[in-house]
């Protein structure tokens, strides 16, 4: 490995969540230093996943397949859909094992700063998806912070011309708390007691 590829190994690591410069640092020397114990096996496992990993046609969660495991789980109640801002909600909200319907993941929420509408978000799916006459409700579970709660309000708006009655999590969730933060209990019991949106 060169000094340039070094470097590059530590910019790229430095993008990830988590990890400032220095961090990056500290995990490319780790790597280096375990060449073959972890530093090949986790080139071999990125390699694969690019590969292997897509999104969902369905609902927009990652897997190796398509439709992914839980759209194509039998046991999953068809009536119910839970609206989620991006992956790792719908993970954090399948951890607790409360949750027995499916998912929508939207891809961001809505956010006038950074420039994302509701053509840059899984939008018109969804509102496909609520007019299936199977479905009896939505859930819209998206994060307490100001994005979360205009973007739950504006899909909230735009269903309402659906046959489906629309929820969203109940206290429990700390304002200003992102779904993948929290813990298993405090989300099954958001989930459990969800309220309709005004």
């Amino acid at each position: 490995m060169t000094h340039s590829d070094f470097d590059r190994l530590i910019q790229l690591l430095a993008k990830l969540p988590g990890l400032g410069p220095r961090s990056a640092r500290r995990a490319a020397l780790h790597l280096a230093k375990r060449r073959d114990s972890l530093l090949l096996p986790l080139a071999e496992a990125l390699t694969v996943a690019a590969e292997t990993i897509r999104s969902c046609a369905s609902c927009g969660n990652l897997d190796t397949r398509d439709p992914c495991a839980v759209c194509a789980d039998p046991e999953r109640d068809p009536s119910l859909i839970c609206v989620v801002e991006d992956v790792a909600g719908l993970w954090a909200l399948e951890r607790t094992g409360s949750f027995r319907g499916r998912y929508h993941v939207l891809g961001g929420t809505l956010s006038a700063i950074d420039g994302i509408g509701p053509d840059e978000l899984n939008v018109p799916k969804l509102l496909a998806r609520a007019r299936v006459p199977e479905l009896g409700e939505v859930i819209l579970a998206t994060s307490a912070t100001i994005d979360g709660q205009t973007t739950a309000h504006y899909l909230a708006e735009r269903l309402a011309n659906c046959d489906v009655s629309v929820s969203g999590l109940a206290h429990g969730v700390p304002v200003g708390g992102e779904l993948d933060y929290l813990d298993e209990g405090t989300l099954s019991t958001a989930l459990k007691a969800r309220r309709p949106l005004d």
